[in-house]
């Protein structure tokens, strides 16, 4: 039983060495964003690539996401007589929940593993440790934009993710299901409240940090050269997908 016990508090210290060192890589930096010379075209280039090139991905799953639930909508509400409410439906469910997490999920999947892959392969060919030894903060250049870059164009996308996703829905709703296009937007003017557009935005800025954060620590603390690169993308990917449902849970529990 002694055994058992040191096992679990050895397990339990490591976690919370963990997760104090990924803490203060959070902290410092978020600091190094305000430490002058600013990286602005750095920046620039973090949102094109996360924003910009994710576009596609992020239109083409919504308007499927949209769509679909237009069509499980109908028939559900259907059943009840209340065909009208189809719209309502459409905007709270994207709105407030599968805009945010599936706009995290894509842009994890696209981006997020991109950056992780990147800052390892510096960091397995030996740039972060000679920028190291110059004096020069590895994180002002390697991470920060990053993580800016996420902030600034993961919210946009899930704008866009929500915006297209109504349409969709509308599409299949109003054209081929024959739902009164009065009824499916002007239910949804009255359903939608400013508080749930905020809880949905709310949402998308810390999923931002969540795949910023835990994408490039991953990536910066990449070991065991070739192998150990395709072993951080691999954790950060499945690590950063757990936490925005985990954080949605939260962030659900907290808005509502």
């Amino acid at each position: 039983m002694g055994k058992v016990f040191e096992r679990i508090g050895t397990g339990a210290f490591r976690g919370i060495d963990l997760l104090g060192s990924a803490g203060l890589f959070l902290l410092e930096s978020v600091a190094q964003c305000f430490v002058r010379p600013y990286r602005l075209r750095g920046i620039v280039e973090q949102i094109h690539f996360v924003g910009v090139k994710s576009l596609f991905v992020i239109i083409l799953t919504a308007s499927f996401t949209g769509m679909v639930l237009a069509i499980q909508g109908f028939h559900t509400l259907r059943k009840f007589g209340a065909e009208g409410l189809l719209g309502s439906v459409v905007a709270l469910s994207l709105i407030r929940e599968l805009g945010p997490v599936l706009t995290a999920l894509m842009v994890i999947g696209r981006a997020g593993s991109a950056m992780t892959a990147e800052i390892g392969i510096l960091r397995i060919g030996g740039v972060i440790m000679a920028l190291d030894a110059m004096a020069i903060e590895p994180r002002k250049f390697l991470v920060s934009p990053r993580l800016v870059g996420s902030i600034v164009a993961v919210p946009v996308l899930t704008a866009i993710f929500i915006v297209v996703g109504i349409l969709g829905g509308g599409l299949v709703g109003v054209g081929l299901l024959g739902v009164n296009a009065g009824d499916y937007f002007g239910r949804m003017e009255q359903s939608v409240e400013f508080a749930d557009i905020v809880g949905g935005l709310w949402k998308s800025f810390a999923f931002a940090i969540l795949i910023g954060w835990v994408c490039t620590w991953k990536g910066y603390n990449t070991q065991r050269g070739a192998k150990g690169v395709g072993h951080a993308t691999t954790s950060a990917v499945v690590v950063s997908s757990v936490l925005v449902l985990v954080g949605d849970y939260i962030l659900t529990s907290v808005l509502l």
